[in-house]
């Protein structure tokens, strides 16, 4: 299979590695906006560099990869389908819900195949919670708490493009309380901080910040996400049930330390970021992207899902700004 990937950054390098390493992927061809950069990563994976986009969809290539910066996304979704070609997106599809519902039409007239980088659907801990609920091991789900705290801010010139602290961060979680809990959040009721660096007042962004969602059967959700955890990177997920409760991504590396006095101490070796935690769910998604195009596998996310995702996003700025609960259903979705 011959694979062309747009972007390498941090997380294209990662999946340049991961595809050159694929025992189905043959050749892999990569492309950035800084030529360099690309040369650098193909001169470590053993892929092939090109100039730009443009060359990659004319290198005969079997599907796309894309991994640029986010306002790209759906003009390259779009080229993507209109060649005929399978695409694997990191998310989000776009920055705003327009975007967004272009890029899917798009996918939808040309009949293609699109699949969205949500990683933590691959992830050993949220399978686990998701098999637990429905096996009916926690009993009626009341109470869920996510948790997402990245270990340092962004890069500032990052914070204007990234389209803010619920697109970018806390949209994995929303993906996740979809997902692990098989229902829909019908309301949201949102705010933030900009307490922290300035850089977030100046961007419009806030550096931390908190969701209560009611779930379509009454289940209650909060999730908190910051950009400013100096302990380490902490993702976690909670789900309490009549029965029992259970935890997602609490382990010896999670950079949480008791104070009672018998409790757990500090980690010795705390969670550095995101690419470290997830690692396995990043190569796994990627085989099934590979077994998607081969024809062996469904589609693990579609461009629908990510709607979803965003359209919770979407809730939780207009309640955030306009300081009031907000239903999903004042939330254009098509």
């Amino acid at each position: 299979m011959r694979i062309g990937l747009i972007g390498t950054g941090r997380i294209g390098s990662f999946h340049a590695g991961v595809l050159t390493r694929h025992p189905a992927v043959e050749t892999l061809v990569v492309t950035d906006t800084d030529p360099d950069r690309a040369a650098e990563v193909a001169d470590r994976t053993g892929a092939s560099a090109v100039a730009g986009a443009q060359e990659v969809f004319g290198a005969g290539v079997d599907a796309v990869v894309i991994a640029s910066a986010t306002a790209a996304h759906a003009e390259l979704i779009g080229r993507a389908a209109r060649a005929g070609l399978p695409a694997f997106c990191e998310k989000p599809v776009a920055l705003d819900l327009a975007g967004t519902l272009g890029a899917l039409r798009e996918v939808e007239r040309a009949g293609s195949v699109l699949q969205l980088g949500f990683m933590r659907r691959f992830d050993a801990g949220y399978t686990a919670a998701r098999t637990a609920l429905r096996d009916g091991v926690l009993g009626r789900l009341h109470t869920v708490r996510t948790v997402t705290s990245d270990p340092a801010p962004p890069p500032a010139a990052y914070l204007p493009l990234s389209g803010g602290l619920y697109r970018d961060c806390l949209i994995h979680d929303f993906d996740m309380v979809r997902w692990v809990t098989g229902r829909e959040v019908t309301r949201v009721y949102a705010t933030g901080s900009d307490a922290g660096p300035p850089m977030f007042r100046a961007a419009g962004d806030v550096d931390t910040a908190a969701a209560l969602l009611t779930l379509d059967d009454g289940t209650l959700v909060t999730a908190t996400a910051t950009r400013c955890n100096g302990a380490g990177y902490d993702v976690r997920m909670e789900l309490a049930g009549e029965l029992d409760q259970i935890a997602v991504g609490l382990d010896d590396r999670t950079p949480l330390t008791s104070a009672q006095p018998q409790g757990p101490c500090a980690p010795a070796r705390p969670w550095p970021g995101f690419l470290e935690r997830f690692a396995p769910a990043y190569e796994a998604e990627l085989d099934a992207f590979v077994r998607l195009v081969r024809g062996e596998a469904a589609n693990p996310c579609d461009g629908r899902e990510a709607l979803h995702a965003l359209r919770i996003a979407e809730a939780c700025e207009v309640s955030r700004r306009e300081r009031r609960p907000v239903d999903l259903a004042e939330i254009a979705s098509a």
